[in-house]
């Protein structure tokens, strides 16, 4: 597994920043944040400028580009992301699923979505991901397991996040096996509670929450999982740069940790 951060965590300062202290923190690679609102980094409407300055980053910092967070589902914002991701070499897009929970229409209309959006990344060469989300209309193993059932594009995955099956009131480890044969990118975080949101930063990093996060990455090194593991924090945005750096070291730690309790480093 490759261990890396999305740079949303630095969201509130720039791109470079996120780079330089995340190779310093060992991460192996980086997801680029290209979440309207809550950072400025990979610019979506002006990808071609970001481009170059991305690529020198990620030679000049060693850090491999993992996969880029566009969370909606528009198709032109979808395409703008599908083009970016090719030109810089990113392989994987993580989305949102949209809708409401419970709402049979949204979940429909979210899955109809989603599989469209799949054939057009398989266009592109690239994969397209979607994580349950509480709230949304994908929220839960069941419906994660009906977008899986109805999209059969091999260019489509789910992006688990442990954080929302816990909020769900789901075991994120006994989650991840019923799902881990499309499981294509992780996206982790702890969590305490199961309230609606994730919780303060720090409370986020690795750790520091409820979740057998230990138990969640040997599940995936028992799988043959050998993709990303990318920690995403929100909720950062006003944060100073060495808070945001305190919570991801403290997250690598915690991520190598596991990775060696479980035999897979």
């Amino acid at each position: 597994m490759k261990l890396g951060a999305n740079s949303v965590l630095f969201g509130g300062h720039s791109m470079e920043t996120a780079f330089k202290y995340l190779a310093m923190s060992g991460y192996d690679g980086i997801e680029l944040s290209a979440i309207d609102g809550m950072s400025e980094h990979l610019v979506l409407d002006q990808w071609q400028e970001c481009a170059p300055e991305i690529k020198r980053l990620s030679k000049q910092y060693g850090l491999e580009l993992l996969a880029m967070e566009q969370p909606s589902q528009d198709s032109a914002k979808m395409e703008l992301a599908f083009q970016a991701a090719v030109e810089i070499g990113i392989p994987i897009i993580n989305c949102g699923p949209g809708g409401k929970s419970g709402d049979e229409d949204t979940l429909k209309e979210s899955i109809d979505s989603l599989g469209k959006l799949a054939f057009r990344a398989e266009h592109y060469g690239v994969t397209l991901c979607v994580k349950a989300h509480v709230g949304a209309s994908i929220w839960n193993t069941p419906t994660t397991l009906r977008a899986m059932n109805e999209i059969s594009s091999p260019a489509f995955g789910i992006d688990m996040d442990p954080s929302h099956i816990w909020r769900g009131n789901e075991n994120p480890v006994e989650a991840i096996v019923a799902v881990i044969s499309r499981v294509k990118h992780v996206h982790i975080r702890d969590c305490k509670g199961r309230q609606q949101g994730p919780g303060k930063p720090e409370d986020q990093a690795n750790g520091r929450g409820d979740i057998d996060l230990v138990g969640y990455v040997r599940v995936l090194h028992e799988h043959g999982y050998d993709g990303a593991l990318d920690l995403e924090v929100i909720g950062a945005k006003d944060y100073s740069i060495e808070h945001c750096c305190v919570i991801a070291a403290e997250t690598r730690g915690h991520m190598q940790a596991s990775l060696q309790a479980c035999g897979a480093r």
